[in-house]
């Protein structure tokens, strides 16, 4: 692959990226969450380790939250029409989603709560 090519395909995953961020109301409240995440993290000074956790965390929801908005484009571009299969592809993406920010939830819980112990 060329320099040109590399180029072009930063160029376009920022414009998905961009895309869905302009389009999707979930990754928008993803996105709010992580900042929030950020700060407080920054504000307890958690450890290096937990640093890592929590950008991994928050990399995974945010990347599983785009998946699902492509699974979700592709699928509604392909038909208008109420299809099961097209049904069970978005509701199973969703539930990954949810499954990912759920479990993101508890381990974020459990990294901060010693940070917030009196």
């Amino acid at each position: 692959m060329g320099h040109h090519s590399q180029v072009l395909s930063f160029k376009y995953a920022f414009e998905g990226i961009w895309a869905a961020l302009k389009e999707e109301p979930n990754l928008k409240t993803h996105c709010l969450i992580a900042l929030l995440v950020i700060i407080l993290a920054t504000l307890l000074k958690v450890s290096l380790t937990d640093w890592v956790l929590l950008i991994i965390l928050i990399g995974l929801v945010i990347a599983l939250e785009l998946t699902n908005t492509a699974i979700e484009t592709v699928v509604d571009s392909l038909t208008s029409q109420e299809h099961p299969g097209a049904k069970l592809a978005k509701d199973i993406a969703a539930g990954a989603v949810l499954i990912v920010s759920l479990t993101a939830a508890i381990a974020g819980t459990i990294i901060f709560l010693p940070y917030l112990s009196f």
